[in-house]
């Protein structure tokens, strides 16, 4: 009977730690096959010259999406029903899902600028009624610079979900200005002296080539439309250099700009 137990005890032993060598062989197998696959994957992205914060995230998401199929798979040696446990899993991953709707909306957003690239960190963009220098993208929050040195920490949901404006996405900007003139000054002078104001800025670009032309006739003034084109790295620099040198050479040229007046006219009205 002793020799029955000990035989029975010896096959139960045998039984259950070929399981356990197994459970573990799977483990340290799925270990290895998670950083094989983590680093192929970041390898990957880092090709694609994606963002580090996504290579980071897609990287520890697989490896670990790797790590939960190992541990599965090794429960399932030891005959445990892994149906009841991912079911288990699932549900509270919509519970959690449920609960972090916003947060979700946030790092779903997040991911969507990392994939597309609508900006980048250093371009100046207008988003969510806010416009600053982007300093930080990160998975739930975008962070900007206001010219004024101001930080802004903006959700991710809300800077996909308007209108973006990437300042710095071209190389070139035109630069819109607005010079008037009296009725009483002559156009074509007027005109040539905002030509030669272009010509000799030497940031003010050569192609395309700038427009001045006769916008609007205004209540008291003539109206030019002055659009040189520049570098966008040097776009303030003309604009401040081109309106102050439209005043200084009108002043010198005797050409008036106007502003705006109303004439009142009074009229004597006989007693009665």
């Amino acid at each position: 009977m002793e020799n029955v137990n000990v035989a029975g005890l010896m096959e139960q032993v045998t039984h259950y730690g070929l399981q356990v060598i197994g459970a573990i062989v799977i483990l340290v197998i799925g270990r290895i096959a998670a950083g094989i696959v983590a680093g192929l994957t970041r390898r990957g992205l880092n090709r694609a010259e994606a963002e580090p914060a996504l290579t980071n995230f897609v990287a520890n998401l697989v490896k670990t999406a790797v790590l939960l199929f190992a541990v599965v798979a090794a429960l399932a040696k030891f005959g445990i029903q892994t149906t009841s446990f991912v079911a288990v899993l699932g549900a509270a991953g919509l519970a959690v899902g449920l609960a972090l709707q916003g947060s979700l909306s946030n790092f779903a957003a997040g991911m969507l600028i990392l994939i597309f690239k609508p900006f980048k960190i250093g371009d100046v963009i207008d988003a969510a009624g806010s416009k600053g220098k982007v300093v930080n993208i990160g998975l739930f929050t975008t962070t900007m610079n206001t010219p004024d040195n101001q930080k802004i920490i903006i959700p991710n949901s809300s800077v996909t979900g308007g209108t973006i404006t990437n300042v710095n996405a071209y190389d070139t900007r035109r630069v819109d200005l607005t010079a008037g003139i009296g009725y009483g000054d002559d156009i074509g002078r007027a005109r040539d002296v905002l030509t030669r104001i272009l010509e000799n800025h030497p940031k003010v670009l050569k192609d395309p080539a700038p427009t001045i032309e006769v916008a609007e006739l205004a209540d008291s003034s003539v109206n030019f439309v002055v659009r040189p084109w520049a570098a966008t790295a040097d776009y303030w620099t003309v604009y401040f250099d081109v309106t102050r040198a439209i005043k200084e050479e009108f002043d010198a040229a005797g050409i008036s700009i106007p502003f705006p007046q109303q004439d009142v006219h009074m009229h004597t009205v006989g007693a009665n």
